[in-house]
């Protein structure tokens, strides 16, 4: 098999499983705490630390919420299992990078990873999701240049891959939806609170030889659960969440 098709098959593939990419990061942080001295560490600096892991997943979720909640209908911004596009979507946040829902997701999980405190297991960890994520971008980007052609080849030559150009934003002409980022962004949200409160389990765990969590964690996870479980709900049940597909279009 050639190189450019073993590339674009290994993203397909990928992509397909992307959803477990966590459960790996989980493993790969139970040695990384274990090995991190935080003891040693002055409690104002890992407590900026800890701050500064927060504000970057919020950063990464407030990119997926744009993203998401602009996109129009027949997108590739809308494709979950496989490779879908209708239409070539290049405006809004699509304007200024090619790929901003992986962008989002890189800062929602790598606030996770500076929630470790660990420099080593920070640069692995954006090494590794590179590598993984580099493969599914060469396959969407060939599955829309077949499908475009001459448009896809002209966009891509404007808005970088994965850095944003933020001066060549054109506003898209799809209304921001909320119901649509409230719809498909409960679980990736409760998925990053549950990462938090995993890092500080297992850490308190090797500190202390015991597993406990603090108030503040324990009301952030049970507040995220219980509205994840009614948005859940809401859209497997009822038509609350479903939003006009017309101003989509």
């Amino acid at each position: 098999m050639a190189l450019l098709h073993s590339f674009e098959s290994s993203g397909n593939f990928l992509f397909k499983y992307r959803g477990q990419l966590p459960v790996v990061l989980f493993i790969l942080a139970v040695p990384a705490i274990y090995s991190t001295p935080y003891m040693e560490m002055n409690t104002e600096t890992l407590k900026i630390v800890k701050l500064v892991a927060i504000f970057v997943s919020v950063l990464g979720f407030m990119f997926r919420a744009y993203a998401i909640g602009t996109t129009p209908k027949g997108t590739s911004g809308r494709n979950t299992k496989e490779q879908v596009a209708n239409v070539l979507n290049s405006t809004g946040v699509y304007s200024i990078v090619r790929h901003p829902l992986y962008l989002g997701n890189y800062f929602m999980w790598i606030g996770i990873v500076i929630f470790v405190a660990n420099i080593s297991f920070f640069i692995i960890c954006s090494l590794l999701f590179w590598l993984y994520y580099e493969r599914i971008m060469f396959a969407e980007e060939r599955y829309l240049e077949k499908k475009f052609g001459q448009d896809y080849l002209v966009w891509s030559m404007k808005a970088p891959a994965f850095i944003p150009a933020f001066g060549k934003f054109i506003q898209s002409g799809t209304p921001f939806s909320v119901k649509t980022v409230l719809r498909r962004e409960y679980s990736g949200v409760l998925a990053t609170v549950l990462g938090f409160v995993f890092v500080e389990l297992i850490r308190n765990y090797f500190l202390f030889k015991q597993v406990i969590l603090g108030e503040k964690y324990l009301i952030v996870l049970i507040l995220t659960a219980v509205i994840a479980l009614i948005l859940r709900s809401l859209k497997h049940y009822t038509g609350i969440l479903k939003e006009d597909e017309s101003l989509r279009d």
